[in-house]
């Protein structure tokens, strides 16, 4: 069974499959693309004897970047499987519940696929991709997607950013979280696009991969960024640096920009979606901005500041708004728009909460808290519980007792937080948003530790 994207593979191969295609910097091992599709071949056969057995099947695994996640990864596209790829770190458990979940048909688990309960079968061949998302919920949601779906948010991240054949990415995000899929995954599948995958996020590591390597693009996140921007190394081959998957605070696109002398680039999207908007000058950037619409997206302002999104990339699997075949999205995020149709991110819908009887707009407590002298950066939430307790946790070098007096001048005060938690930097995901669980804990320990600040 073949679709569209190992078609777009095919023709990879034949333009150059002796073109090095993959580098773990962490060991120097590389593959060629033609060795790439190799292994993944052997990995297929080793794996599934009966032809067929994976055809139209889920396909849950987990892996770090490397050559090992492409063969599991091309070995499931070439099989004609679902592949449903999640964080290197998710527990195994956790990825069987989930792989019940979804009724799939196999789980890798890590050195071979064990065969699951699940009988559902999808007819369309083009269907090839399961994106896991918490989205506004908290619980994991799948969300299918078609070859041609991919292939079009590829195409229309790398057209607009300008990333080609000769260009190395930097492949630090996981490459299976739908930032990793259009930046790094579908690029070097679709448009020959290398990548050096990381050794680790830190910054003395991402240092010496530049020099040994010499990158070009990096896709990154606001942490990775801010460390950089804070430390004393060097990144000389970079041409092109994307900030995504959180907002990026000013501060640290500015300081960037005077410390390596080039821009950082926003970038917008969703997994829905796949990309929104980019800043391809960093401009906006540089004043909290996230640029304009991707080439082929197009953005529609509806009222109350909503953003509605069609392309070819989006998602249309269980949802009708769709006119021909473009799917379209209503965001959740509230949007200003600019005559220039230039982006701003306001905050998410649904973030208004009841603190003793009095509604209370979390975004707007996160600007107050950002809005202060030495705060880096700021989340804030309520406790579970009949009588909810507004909680902050802060990156700053000021003490509670300071934040809490600065906000008393002119914040009323039942939006002024109850616990507090002063930290160095903010938790993050390996997908470089804000790590809700950790930064929940931190604000509401249990009653056994007690040790938030009031």
């Amino acid at each position: 069974m073949s679709h569209a994207l190992i078609a777009a593979w095919e023709k990879t191969l034949h333009r150059g499959g002796d073109r090095r295609a993959v580098v773990q910097a962490a060991d120097g091992q590389a593959v060629t693309f033609g060795e790439l599709d190799a292994r993944a071949t052997a990995w297929l056969a080793a794996q599934v004897p009966a032809a067929g057995a994976l055809a139209g099947r889920a396909v849950v695994f987990a892996a770090p970047n490397g050559i090992g996640w492409w063969e599991v990864f091309l070995g499931l596209m070439r099989a004609g499987a679902l592949a449903v790829p999640l964080d290197a770190a998710e527990p195994a458990e956790a990825q069987r519940g989930l792989a019940a979940s979804l009724r799939a048909g196999f789980w890798w688990s890590g050195t071979r696929l064990m065969p699951l309960a699940g009988e559902k079968r999808w007819r369309d061949p083009e269907v090839c991709l399961i994106k896991i998302t918490s989205g506004t919920t908290g619980h994991p949601r799948p969300l299918v997607f078609t070859a041609g779906q991919l292939l079009a948010d590829s195409h229309q991240v790398t057209a607009t950013m300008g990333i080609g054949p000769r260009d190395l990415n930097y492949a630090m995000i996981p490459l299976g979280h739908s930032y990793g899929l259009g930046n790094l995954t579908l690029p070097l599948m679709a448009q020959g696009v290398p990548q050096v995958c990381a050794t680790a996020p830190l910054p003395h590591a991402i240092a010496a991969d530049f020099a040994r390597w010499r990158p070009t693009v990096f896709p990154g996140v606001p942490a990775v960024w801010r460390a950089l921007a804070a430390s004393a190394v060097a990144l000389k081959s970079l041409r092109l640096g994307i900030s995504a998957g959180a907002p990026l605070p000013v501060d640290v696109a500015r300081d960037f920009a005077k410390k390596f002398g080039r821009r950082l680039h926003s970038f917008y999207g969703s997994s829905e979606t796949g990309g929104i908007a980019y800043d391809a000058t960093g401009a906006a950037t540089l004043d909290g901005g996230v640029g304009r619409a991707l080439r082929g997206v197009r953005l529609t302002a509806l009222p109350g500041r909503r953003l509605k999104v069609s392309s070819a990339a989006v998602l249309t699997y269980g949802h009708r708004r769709c006119v021909g075949r473009r799917g379209a999205w209503i965001m959740p995020d509230l949007v200003a728009v600019d005559t220039r149709g230039c982006l701003t991110l306001l905050g998410r819908l649904g973030t208004m909460v009841k603190i003793a009887g009095r509604r209370v707009n979390l975004e707007e407590v996160v600007a107050r808290l950002r809005g202060l002298g030495g705060v880096r950066d700021a989340w804030v939430s309520v406790s579970a519980g009949a009588e909810p307790v507004l909680g902050a946790v802060v990156a700053t070098e000021r003490t509670a007792a300071e934040l809490r007096a600065a906000l008393f001048a002119d914040t009323a005060s039942w939006k002024i937080p109850k616990m507090w938690r002063v930290v160095a930097a903010l938790p993050v995901t390996a997908r470089g948003k804000p790590d809700t669980r950790a930064l929940q804990a931190l604000t509401f320990p249990s009653a056994e530790t007690g040790d938030a600040e009031e």
